[in-house]
């Protein structure tokens, strides 16, 4: 394996991702160039673009849980603006979790064929460029699993997502064509140019399909990266197993209990709400209001002993 593709994630990975800056272009410069292979066999530039369309481009893998979680919410909103000002691109980067289904990739035949698989199982309609072995499209906009650039007409960076958000990216499209629609302009940089945050509402049922697809040697290299003792992987491994045999079965359990819990909380919450007679949060109905201090101006809260 060469210093990109690797054969185990491990915790070195997870620490360079959590202590690695948003490497790759910044907004208002200049997109990387690029020639790559689409599943079909044809060419794509990206420069094909440029003065026409502005482009949405995506990175991902089968086996990468960020990509699964965000990759429904990306297919409809592929949906919702082909044929207009924006060209999707999706590009098949290394394995995110390699396991014994989907190994890490040493032929351009495998990678074309883990890439096919993922566009077939989330149903993919955009543009998926096959990266080459060395990564030579990733290394240019920082080697992380799955971010996404919203790349101008004039071929800039408008805004970038450290993890493909498409509520965000919707967000910053809508804005960007509105601006060059009203400015007559191509460039324009929106909604701060940046969202480094990591979206925390996917569900694990979603982001499980992922480990899943690399095998069980995905799962328990996962359970090892993120600091599960000897002991806790043990114990795991029986939950991985069933997972592997019956991961509806098992994901829904998770799923109901998650559920129940929430939903006590919440009735936890209104019953001490109607207790009390309050449509305050309960939890801070006996606080008071401010009073102001009739010398100073000031207001604080009135307390007691």
């Amino acid at each position: 394996m060469s210093d990109y593709n690797y054969e185990h994630f491990s915790r070195e990975q997870l620490r360079e991702w959590r202590s690695e800056s948003f490497a790759g272009p910044e907004p208002g410069e200049e997109a990387p160039g690029f020639k790559g292979t689409l599943l079909e066999g044809k060419s794509l530039r990206l420069s094909d673009f440029r003065g026409n369309k502005n482009v949405l481009l995506l990175f991902g893998s089968a086996t990468c849980p960020m990509t699964a979680a965000s990759i429904g919410a990306i297919n409809e909103l592929y949906d919702r603006l082909r044929g207009g000002d924006v060209e999707f691109v999706f590009v098949y980067v290394r394995e995110a979790h390699p396991g014994e289904r989907i190994p890490p990739h040493d032929s351009t035949s495998d990678k074309v064929a883990a890439a096919w698989l993922l566009s077939k199982e989330e149903q993919l309609e955009m543009p998926v460029v096959v990266d080459d072995l060395r990564g030579s499209i990733h290394r240019k906009y920082g080697k992380l699993p799955n971010p996404a650039f919203l790349i101008d007409k004039s071929g800039r960076i408008a805004f970038r997502s450290m993890w493909t958000n498409p509520e965000e990216l919707a967000a910053a499209f809508e804005e960007l064509v509105e601006l060059q629609q009203e400015r007559g302009i191509d460039h324009a940089i929106v909604r701060g140019g940046d969202d480094l945050s990591m979206p925390l509402s996917y569900s694990s049922l979603n982001s499980y399909r992922a480990l899943e697809r690399g095998g069980k040697d995905s799962i328990r290299d996962f359970q090892a990266a993120v600091g599960l003792s000897t002991r806790d992987q043990r114990t795991a491994s029986g939950l991985t197993d069933e997972l592997m045999e019956h991961p509806g079965h098992v994901l829904a359990v998770i799923a109901l209990s998650g559920a129940v819990l929430a939903g006590g909380l919440y009735a936890g919450f209104e019953l001490r709400r109607r207790r009390l007679g309050t449509r305050k949060n309960p939890y801070r109905a006996y606080e008071k209001e401010k009073v102001r201090d009739t010398e100073t101006g000031t207001e604080y809260g009135a307390v007691g002993i």
